[in-house]
């Protein structure tokens, strides 16, 4: 049986005629060769459902949940407060793949962790409380302030709808750097900002760039 199949030779896109399932029919006297298979591209993987860790499937719940107000559906930040601030539970990860393409040390608020035992004890919405809080946030705007570059945060659930009010930020700061884990064996606290390591803003604010979705959890809360 006889058809025509298209390969791609040096970029460009040929068709061949008269091509049986595994030669060329060449000119009298000429040696006939093989045509190879061209294997078709491969699709990005999609995470299945039963794969997800549970942060990650409540971020892309809420990311469907605040689709009007999340423009970049690409790339997300999870936070992850259960864990000791002396682990990476800073996460970035691209929706498609659901791979992780960044992991960061993250700080929590001193009003979250009076004692300074590196655990969250308590989340705030309140002015003043110096805590963090949990749920949705869009990224906002990049600014230049008393910790270098930033980025603003605005809040888009209850618990956390006053973070703009509250100047909750994402930024740098001298007290996140792994140095402190191994003297201190946790790394410093914020004012209830996003604080990461000064050597990793500049990655964190370019990847995870303006309406884009930062998640952040405590699964005690």
């Amino acid at each position: 049986m006889e058809f025509s199949r298209r390969v791609f030779v040096g970029g460009a896109v040929t068709t061949l005629a008269g091509v049986t399932a595994s030669a060329v029919i060449a000119a009298p006297g000429k040696k006939v060769l093989p045509v190879a298979e061209v294997a078709p591209p491969k699709a990005p993987a999609t995470p299945k459902a039963a794969d997800m860790p549970p942060l990650l499937k409540e971020a892309l719940a809420a990311l469907d949940r605040h689709d009007r107000r999340v423009g970049q559906r690409d790339r997300i930040g999870l936070v992850d407060f259960t864990e000791h601030s002396s682990k990476k539970r800073f996460q970035l990860v691209d929706v498609a793949s659901g791979q992780i393409i960044g992991s960061y040390l993250v700080a929590h608020g001193r009003g979250s962790d009076p004692g300074h035992t590196g655990w969250v004890k308590r989340l705030s919405n309140r002015p003043g409380s110096n805590a963090s809080s949990c749920g949705s946030f869009v990224i906002a705007n990049r600014y230049y302030g008393k910790h270098g570059a930033s980025r603003r945060l605005m809040g888009l659930d209850p618990e956390n709808n006053l973070a703009l009010e509250r100047a909750i930020v994402i930024h740098g700061a001298s007290y996140v750097d792994s140095s402190l884990i191994h003297s201190q064996g946790q790394i410093g606290r914020s004012l209830g900002c996003f604080s990461v390591e000064q050597s990793e803003i500049a990655a964190v604010l370019d990847k995870l760039g303006e309406g884009r979705l930062l998640y952040a959890s405590d699964a005690r809360a």
